[in-house]
């Protein structure tokens, strides 16, 4: 029984087809993968169906509680919600200022309603808390939270409102392996309920464990949709970016001296959060230093210190045995590249062009400005260099970054970084959101960067990303960091079980 059929639904802007004639349906109870490279189209096709986006011709018919197909009205987000449609974007759509419960009830009571229903809603939320894993403090303010957690409200959000068609982009980028399983697990049975489920991802192992059928996209257009069972993952990787992906392999070497020192350093938390608890930490030029961990278990202190977005209370930082400078500027002037967590709220400026924000952390250079005026010229021809280098989708060099896809807003953050030649590279996720291939990219710069000398601190969730490149891995728990050992010496099981095991500060006091 069909539960959406999607026909010949292209969408432009101006120049850009980022979807042509695309065909799709959706069974009830199916869970269907739906693949592609950044910038492929998925995510513009799944805003035409929840009502961000009108699409230039096709249509979209959604079937009702009896099975009735019915058209989905466009350009309505409420009338898709109304059509038992429900999404939990990539990038997050949640009222900060307010706490996770009143996030959770948020559009789901009549303007005259007399209260919020927040007794009931909590009891409803505890439950799914429960039995998906996905712990987060209902009463806590939804801005203090990390990525991971508001990931966290996110689905939640969507499972308390009882959606006939679930739409997930990327939920998993932030959860351990356990946590990842135990949502699988949740929408089986709920597939096995009659719930249909959209699953983007970029993690094919995550599609051949979850999903009953695959669609993958191509600059726009569909070029396969065919049954998981006895797909090759090296084939549809292929079918992804229309060429065969070599993932890149990392050659054992000897580090050299230590470079960055942290000594018992410690970073104050935000309401509750457990902060960077005496952190003594030694990264070496030549080696990738891998952090693993749940979100909110300190690895956000320790990026913002080394950024110079936080200070220590206590301990000592030393980078090639000097303290670095306070503030952003000291970090960069320290020969840090930076690749923040949040790309939209700490790596761009949106309104501002990719060759603006390629300058940013270079305006003092005499190829950005001279006599106190920015040579805007010099400054397209860098941009025109790193768009071409790095595979930046973008209309040029004066593109406002906000245009750009998720992904290719990280390659214009990560052509800054990189193209810096900077002595100590700060990974914080640099992966998240990104397809095989971009990934692939950036492990090949980080292990460029590493055997060139210098050193790289890769935080991150992706434990496979975290195996393939790094010479050693920590686990961050409770603001604590593990002693590192070798790759050599850990497996996936073992991360994932410290990783879980730990939690976050605001699970414990959840439990």
């Amino acid at each position: 029984m069909p539960a959406l059929r999607i026909r010949g639904v292209t969408k432009r802007f101006g120049p850009l087809v980022a979807n042509e004639a695309v065909d799709l349906d959706l069974a009830r109870g199916e869970i269907l993968a739906l693949l592609g490279e950044n910038g492929a189209g998925k995510t513009t096709l799944m805003n035409i169906l929840f009502g961000h986006y009108v699409a230039d011709e096709g249509t979209i018919e959604v079937a009702d509680e009896a099975g009735a197909l019915r058209p989905l009205p466009a350009g309505s987000p409420g009338a898709a919600l109304a059509a038992g449609i429900g999404m939990v974007h990539q990038h997050f759509a949640l009222a900060e200022s307010l706490s996770v419960i009143e996030n959770v009830v948020l559009g789901t009571r009549p303007l005259l309603a007399p209260g919020l229903g927040l007794r009931a809603a909590r009891r409803r939320l505890d439950t799914l808390m429960r039995d998906s894993g996905l712990r987060v403090d209902p009463n806590r303010r939804v801005g203090a939270l990390g990525v991971g957690e508001k990931q966290r409200v996110e689905i939640l959000k969507v499972l308390h409102r009882g959606a006939r068609i679930l739409v997930l982009d990327e939920p998993t980028a932030v959860l351990a392996p356990q946590e990842a399983e135990q949502l699988f697990g949740i929408l089986r049975r709920l597939r096995g309920q009659g719930l249909s489920v959209i699953f983007i991802s970029h993690k094919l192992g995550e599609v051949a464990a979850l999903a009953d059928r695959v669609a993958v996209l191509r600059a726009g257009r569909k070029v396969a949709d065919q049954p998981v069972a006895g797909a090759d993952k090296t084939a549809l990787a292929a079918l992804m970016v229309g060429r065969e992906v070599v993932p890149s392999r990392r050659v054992p070497q000897a580090p050299g001296p230590a470079l960055l020192v942290l000594d018992r350093v410690s970073v104050p938390g935000e309401r509750g959060r457990p902060g960077l608890v005496e952190a003594s930490l030694t990264i070496h030029g030549g080696e990738i230093l891998g952090i693993a961990g749940v979100s909110g278990n300190g690895q956000a202190e320790l990026a913002g210190l080394l950024a110079g977005m936080k200070t220590s209370s206590v301990g000592t930082v030393r980078l090639a045995g000097q303290a670095i400078p306070p503030g952003p500027a000291g970090a960069v002037a320290s020969g840090i590249g930076r690749i923040p967590e949040d790309r939209h709220r700490d790596g761009a400026v949106g309104s501002l062009g990719v060759a603006e924000n390629l300058a940013l952390e270079t305006l003092s250079s005499p190829d950005v400005q001279r006599w106190g005026f920015l040579r805007f010229g010099r400054m397209r021809e860098t941009a025109s260099r790193a768009i071409s280098a790095y595979d930046i989708r973008c209309p040029g060099p004066e593109a406002p970054v906000r245009l750009l896809s998720g992904g290719n807003m990280q390659k214009v953050i990560l052509a800054r970084a990189f193209e810096s030649h900077p002595r100590l590279v700060l990974a914080d996720q640099p992966t998240r959101g990104l397809d095989v291939g971009a990934a692939g990219e950036v492990h090949r710069r980080l292990l460029e960067a590493r055997n060139r000398g210098a050193g790289i601190l890769l935080i991150s969730e992706d434990l496979d990303e975290l195996l393939a490149i790094s010479d050693r891995i920590a686990v961050m728990a409770g603001g604590r960091l593990s002693e590192p050992q070798a790759v050599e010496n850990v497996t996936l099981a073992e991360l994932g079980l410290k990783m879980a095991a730990s939690g976050t500060g605001q699970d414990r006091a959840a439990a």
